[in-house]
Order: C-alpha cells, then sequence, then structure tokens
C-alpha cells in the first residue's frame, strides 16, 4: 500500500517537473507572466480613460460646432441684411444721382426705371415706370405717357397701344406732372395668343422748353 502512495506521489511530482520544464523551454514564467496580465490590464484602464475623454471631447466639439453654426448662421443673415440695406442705398443714390447729376450730363425728361412683373390674374402685368427731370429743376413739366406693347399674333407683327390692355375699369388716360420725379404703378392685361417682344415709351412733355423722349426696351417680365 505505502509503495503504491509513492509511486502515486513520485508520479505527480515528475509529472509537475515535467510541466514546469515545458514552461521554462516555452520561456514561460510565472513572476514574467503576472507582470504582463498586470501591464495589460493597466493598458486597458489607460484606454477606457482614453475613450472617455475622446467622448467628452466629441461632445465638446459637437456643441461647439452648433453654437458655430449658430453663429455663422446669425452672422450670414446679418451679411445678408446688410447688403441688402447696401443694394438698397445704392439704388438710391443712383437714383437721386439721375436726377441731379445724370451720368451722360443732359437735361430734361428721362425714364429712370421700367419693371414688369406677373400679377395674380392670367396674362396680366404689372408695369412700374419712373420719370425724373434731370439737372434743371426750375420749372413744373407735365404730358402724358404713351405705352406700347409690340410682340407676334397669329404669325404676324402686332403693336398694342396702352388703352387695348386695360381692364374695363381702368383709366386710360396716363397723365404726368412733376418737378424731380414721378413713379406709377399700372396694370394691362395681353391678349390671348399674342407673344410679346419689346415694349415702347412715350413721354409726351406739353412743357414748352422741355422735349418728349421715346424709349424701347425688350420684354421681360420677373415673378414679383
Amino acid at each position: 500500500m505505502l509503495t503504491r502512495l509513492l509511486i502515486a506521489a513520485l508520479v505527480l511530482v515528475c509529472a509537475y517537473l515535467v510541466f514546469e520544464f515545458g514552461r521554462i523551454q516555452a520561456n514561460y514564467n510565472i513572476v514574467e507572466a503576472g507582470r504582463e496580465r498586470q501591464a495589460y490590464e493597466d493598458h486597458i484602464d489607460e484606454l477606457d480613460d482614453e475613450i472617455a475623454e475622446l467622448k467628452e471631447a466629441i461632445a465638446i466639439l459637437e456643441t461647439n460646432r452648433d453654437i458655430d453654426r449658430a453663429a455663422y448662421q446669425q452672422v450670414e443673415a446679418s451679411l445678408v441684411e446688410l447688403q441688402a440695406r447696401i443694394q438698397e442705398q445704392t439704388n438710391e443714390i443712383a437714383f437721386y444721382r439721375g436726377i441731379i447729376s445724370p451720368a451722360d450730363g443732359k437735361a430734361g425728361l428721362r425714364v429712370q426705371d421700367l419693371r414688369l412683373t406677373r400679377s395674380a390674374t392670367e396674362r396680366a402685368y404689372n408695369v412700374r415706370l419712373v420719370l425724373v427731370q434731370s439737372l434743371k429743376h426750375d420749372r413744373t413739366v407735365s404730358g402724358d405717357v404713351g405705352l406700347f406693347v409690340e410682340g407676334v399674333q397669329d404669325g404676324s407683327d402686332v403693336s398694342y397701344p396702352y388703352s387695348q390692355l386695360l381692364s374695363s375699369d381702368a383709366e386710360s388716360q396716363w397723365a404726368f406732372k412733376f418737378r424731380y420725379f414721378q413713379d406709377f404703378d399700372r396694370e394691362i392685361v395681353l391678349p390671348d395668343g399674342f407673344t410679346p417682344e419689346s415694349i415702347r415709351i412715350e413721354v409726351r412733355s406739353k412743357t414748352r422748353s422741355i422735349s418728349s423722349i421715346e424709349e424701347r426696351y425688350a420684354w421681360a417680365a420677373s415673378s414679383g
């Protein structure tokens, strides 16, 4: 019985020695393995800390991005508003310079602005006309406006006068009287089948020494 126990113990000891020999042959060391394990665990902890820091940094960047975006939109809106105001003031300056000191230096009547915009009614258009008297303003100029829309209908060239482009209740007379400038808004309705190509404006002066003028513009209507 004792012999068997001694043999069993010897077998276990031999097995352990073989196991340890194998680990030594594989360069395995319990102490070194413990150190490596601890190093890995420490590195994992470091990575967890870095991940937490990165998440915090991302949250800060997202917040800054939203703040920057809001600030950008606010700045952009302010710039658009300022640009619109600058353009408006530039247009006003050009308008008054056209009255006081026109670029061509010519005195007398002139069409300062003509704009066509579509109205809500089909084939109806709003005409905005601005007349000015340049340089000399020592007298009031008076007269009337003649408007003609020229184009094509049924393959033929046609010119419709203002009186034929009005609704039934509109005033057919287009008189003016001013010293510096006068602006008008009129609505015209184009006939069916008519394709406009140009618009001709006659500013007929009834004031002596102030000449009448005539201008022709290509038809270009905006959506309003």
